[in-house]
């Protein structure tokens, strides 16, 4: 058994780092949807669903690794546990996710969608599920390869949320410019 305290210390500063960039980023996006909440012809539950809350997910999944990891932990066996679990929750809420992309009526997904909403989230839980469970056998491998998974979900986070609030930007624009449109707005 390999000691917690010297194979996870040395990580403690860069999981301060996420964690702090995780739940920052999740305010931040909390505060980017109550601005928009009032475009209801675009944000549908359906669309929230797939693409919204899966960037909350990420963000939220990065910060419960960044704080089971910086816990004072007896051994690597809880914290492996304890992120293995946060692992497997992410696998199958993004098979889950992927599910509800195909069947979703409003929106076409393109590779790009099926790419950053599906394929990278699944590899990053599943790295972090089985880096997880190497950890006790395995400490300074499969702990950068951990971090980097978690890194990989504040990085999917980041551009998914930024492609969620563009599309409604963009969608807000063109419902702007279209011809007659004003006409109806002033009438």
């Amino acid at each position: 058994m390999h000691d917690t305290s010297s194979a996870v210390t040395a990580w403690s500063n860069f999981y301060v780092i996420v964690g702090s960039s995780a739940a920052a980023l999740t305010g931040l996006l909390f505060i980017v949807i109550t601005l928009i909440a009032g475009d209801r012809s675009r944000s549908t539950k359906e669309g929230i669903g797939t693409y919204t809350t899966p960037t909350i997910v990420h963000f939220a999944a990065a910060l419960v690794i960044a704080a089971t990891l910086c816990a004072p932990w007896r051994s690597l066996v809880g914290a492996a546990a304890a992120v293995a679990l946060v692992g497997l929750f992410g696998v199958l809420y993004v098979l889950r996710n992927v599910i509800r992309q195909a069947r979703q009526t409003r929106y076409t997904p393109d590779l790009d969608d099926w790419i950053w909403y599906g394929i990278l989230p699944l590899i990053a839980y599943a790295t972090v599920l089985v880096g997880a469970l190497l950890v006790p056998a395995f400490p300074a491998n499969t702990l950068f390869a951990v971090g980097g998974a978690t890194m990989m979900l504040i990085l999917i986070g980041i551009h998914n949320a930024w492609d969620v609030v563009t599309f409604i930007a963009t969608g807000r624009l063109e419902e702007i410019r279209e011809p007659g449109d004003d006409e109806q707005r002033t009438s």
